[in-house]
């Protein structure tokens, strides 16, 4: 049991992007500051060369998106291997990432979404959106995107779960010429049906950035969509001032918001602080952090809102999005 680390503590895995490691994305996410503050523990896959030459989860081949064999699997037996090493909680599992590490969070949401308890995807594709890597490349352009009635399908074949489904958090910059912002849309829809969520979203604005929710039946909010306007492809980082964590890099981006301390936020596992300095729940100390290789036989290694007022907030929301060529 790492120092400090309560039994049944939560988890939340981190799936960096393409050429991306894990010591530099925890470094410059701030995942480590906040799990401090969250009590929690983090756990890394690593993508491996040997899989992919750019270091990028494979997200769209059928053979590592399936509920058993391939990187999916590889990734839940690193769950499986440190949630009982450290005396865990199964029940407080939580997956994200970043880019075609966002993408691959979404492929475990989908192939085992009875083991998680809330996701997020920064800059990443819906489930099953792609085949080959000629698709994947459309995809992120935004073009040749399923529906929503077939994205909403290929979750519910990728597993025999029917709900209740993880909550789940949407990063997406309005300037990401990367991934077409259109996938954040498509995400949404996708799990929307899952939910059985209103088609209507409660509309706001945090730190600057356009926040949409979605609740389900039972009134529980179940989806929230961060646009970030202007942003490029990236992770959206707050480095300075109140509630910042982590450091700028190549595809950690600076822009006023930290999406790490408000996803572990929304998640209901660490304290969240806007840019007013409101902190949302009680902060205490120390995580653990693994990295593991993502392969068929993983081998694990220990390593080191504020709320806009008056009636602007409707045209402020709209002109964000459709800045974003999210709204006509």
């Amino acid at each position: 049991m790492p120092p400090g680390l309560p039994p049944g503590a939560p988890l939340v895995v981190v799936l960096h992007g393409c050429t991306q490691d894990p010591a530099t994305f925890d470094n410059c996410s701030g995942w480590s500051q906040v799990a401090d503050e969250g009590q929690f523990a983090l756990l890394y896959p690593e993508q491996q060369r040997s899989n992919n030459p750019n270091l990028c989860f494979n997200w769209f081949s059928p053979t590592h998106i399936r509920r058993q064999g391939g990187e999916a699997e590889s990734i839940l037996k690193m769950i499986d291997a440190f949630t009982a090493r450290y005396g865990l909680d199964p029940n407080r599992t939580f997956v994200t990432g970043l880019s075609a590490g966002g993408a691959m969070a979404m492929v475990m949401l989908a192939t085992y979404p009875e083991r998680f308890a809330g996701g997020a995807t920064c800059a990443g594709l819906p489930y099953g959106a792609a085949s080959t890597m000629p698709e994947a490349f459309d995809r992120m352009r935004g073009h040749g995107l399923p529906d929503a009635a077939a994205l909403t399908q290929y979750v519910r074949k990728a597993s025999s779960h029917r709900g209740p489904w993880p909550k789940l958090s949407i990063w997406q910059g309005s300037g990401d010429q990367t991934v077409s912002p259109s996938n954040a849309e498509a995400i949404i829809e996708q799990w929307r049906g899952l939910h059985a969520a209103s088609p209507s979203p409660n509309p706001g604005m945090i730190d600057g950035c356009v926040r949409r929710s979605w609740v389900d039946v039972n009134g529980r909010e179940v989806i929230e969509a961060m646009i970030v306007p202007g942003m490029a492809h990236g992770l959206a980082l707050n480095t300075v001032g109140p509630g910042s964590c982590g450091a700028s890099g190549p595809y950690m981006i600076d822009v006023g918001v930290s999406s790490t301390r408000h996803t572990a936020g929304f998640w209901g596992i660490a304290p969240e602080t806007v840019a007013d300095g409101r902190r949302r729940m009680p902060a205490a100390a120390s995580p653990s952090m693994l990295t593991a290789h993502v392969s068929d036989r993983p081998l694990l290694h220990p390593t080191a809102p504020a709320a806009l007022a008056g009636g602007r907030i409707g045209e402020i929301i709209e002109n964000a999005l459709r800045s974003a060529g999210l709204m006509k």
